[in-house]
Order: structure tokens, then sequence, then C-alpha cells
């Protein structure tokens, strides 16, 4: 049996395969698949392990419809035809729970670094330009006592709001479809309307999924209903905000400052003007990358590959119907 693994993955992963007699593949060239490449070894394997943004899409799905599983290294699955794949008896697996600290943490680490221009202070040290002291200079935002608004408060969304309460006793509000009854009991938060949200909160910190609902859903239209020194988070999915609206509410300081670990389009490009503002944080999409959370992903991605492989149902499944499916 085989599986073939479009990145280069820790070893705590492989070593599960090796374990399990599954012959590995992996890709190893620095460099996108085209999807006939995807196509092409895939045909050559019982399951794929994805990572980065392959896109497995209908016309994938047809050509490897003999796959028995498509395991993702991680928690988003919106670049996979789901209903298509469960259409075909093809479980999805990904990785949820492990890197939900991680991603939390890297939110955390944006808000802070925007509200006190950290990103931009470091770039006059590089430049030259730590000389005249002046006290009304660039000056940031103090976050203590403040109000944080999560949009998705789920296990990253929890964590965000932990580190916020504990660190700075802030006010949790959020926005989710169905109520997080341990957030309120244990944080004390507040579950409110979307407009109560963007009104109300001092920073918004997005933990959603991409969906057609909230895709573009940060534009405009919300920028300007929320506070003028507000802070936009955003560690989810870059489509859930629109870039040209957000670099205009800023330059317009219809809001105050900006924290990205992930863009639109993504990768960003070296010449954003989102880069050169004071006020904006932007890292690439990192907010799994630590050694712990890697390794525990690729543990993860290799288990629902290998239950595949086995007939037996994944840990972590995108698409439970698909084994009602196969029943009938």
């Amino acid at each position: 049996m085989k599986v073939f693994i479009t990145r280069i993955i820790p070893e705590a992963g492989l070593r599960l395969f090796r374990e399990a007699g599954i012959e590995i593949t992996q890709w190893e060239e620095k460099r996108e698949l085209t999807q006939q490449e995807l196509i092409d070894h895939c045909k050559q394997a019982d399951a794929l392990l994805t990572a980065g943004r392959s896109t497995i899409n209908a016309a994938f799905l047809k050509e490897c419809s003999h796959l028995k599983a498509v395991s993702l290294f991680a928690v988003g699955y919106d670049n996979v035809d789901v209903p298509e794949a469960t259409r075909l008896g093809i479980p999805i697996g990904h990785t949820p729970d492990v890197l939900s600290k991680a991603t939390a943490d890297i939110a955390f680490l944006l808000m802070q670094n925007t509200a006190r221009k950290a990103f931009f202070h470091h770039k006059r040290i590089l430049n030259g330009d730590w000389n005249f002291f002046e006290p009304m200079a660039n000056i940031g935002l103090d976050l203590q006592g403040k109000t944080l608004g999560v949009f998705g408060l789920g296990k990253i969304g929890f964590e965000m709001a932990k580190s916020c309460k504990g660190a700075f006793e802030m006010d949790i509000l959020y926005h989710n479809r169905s109520q997080n009854a341990e957030a309120e009991e244990k944080l004390q938060a507040k579950k409110v309307s979307f407009e109560e949200l963007l009104a109300q909160s001092d920073v918004i910190s997005v933990h959603a999924n991409l969906t057609e609902e909230t895709k573009g859903l940060f534009n405009k239209e919300t920028f300007g209903k929320m506070k003028p020194n507000a802070i936009f988070v955003n560690t989810a999915r870059g489509a859930i905000h629109n870039e040209e609206d957000l670099l205009e509410a800023l330059q317009q300081k219809t809001i105050w400052g900006a924290g990205l670990d992930v863009t639109n389009p993504e990768p960003m490009d070296k010449d954003n003007v989102l880069l050169s503002l004071p006020n904006v944080a932007v890292l690439p999409h990192i907010g799994s990358s630590t050694e712990e959370t890697r390794n525990n992903m690729a543990i993860l991605a290799a288990k629902n590959a290998i239950a595949g492989i086995r007939n037996e149902r994944l840990p972590k499944v995108v698409n439970p119907e698909v084994y009602e499916s196969k029943k009938s």
C-alpha cells in the first residue's frame, strides 16, 4: 500500500507509515505541484496526504476516485470539494485541536505587536532611525481592560480569549451560530450579534472557517461599523477579509490597526502597501509553526491516512456521512 505526500513532513508522521508497512512517496521540490502532477502521483497511491494549498476539486477526485483517503495537514478544508468526495466515497481527514493553542498564540502575538507598532519600530532600528526621542511620535495603544470580540469562538478562539482575559483582563464578546457555554462560564464571555461585535469590540479576532457566508465578510461596510481605535486580527483564512477594503480602512483611519497571519491573496507580494504601514503586523501564515504542533499534525494526518488505507474510520474526518453512504 502506498501514500503520496505533497510536502516534506516531520519524521513523527513518516515513522507511523513505515511501522504500518506503507510505502511513502514525498514531493521534495520547493514548488507547488501542478494538478496534473498531483493526479499522476496519486494514481500510483492508495491515499493522499496533502500539505499546502493543493486544490482537491471535482476534476481531481474524478481522476483519483480510487483513493481510500485524502488526509489534510491542516484544519481548514476550503480547498476540497467535500460533497464530491463524499459522493465518491472518499473520506477527508484533517487535523483539528492539535494546533489550537499555537494558532491562538499567533493571534495574541499579532494583537500585541499591532497595538504597540512593534514591527514598525523594529524597522526603525534597521533603518538607523533610532535617534531623537519624540514623546508623541508613533505611540501605541494599551490593551488592559479593553474588549475582545471573537468571530468564531471554537477551540482556537477560546484559547485566544483565555489569553486575553488572563493577561489583560479583557472583556470577551463573541459571535457564533451556537452558544459556547464553556466560554461563558470560564471567561464570562457574552454572545452578541455580529453588529454588536463590530460596534463594541476594541479588538476583533477572526477564527471562523472560510465558507460562502464568511468569504469577504470583513469589507468596507463592516470595517466602517468598527471603532476607530479598533484592531482587526485574522489568523483564519485571508479570503474572509477584503484586502483592498482593509487597506482603505487603515489609511483613512476608519480602524486603528491590523494583524494578519493570513492574507488575500496568499502569499502576499513583498511590495504590498500594507507592509509599509506602521500600525500593521503581517506574518507568513505561521499559526501552527512550532516543532511540537507540526509533529502532532503529522501524527494525526498520518493516522487519518493509515486508517483510510485500512478501510477504518478516520480519527478526524471532515465528512463522516461518507460512512453512512458506504453502508447503504
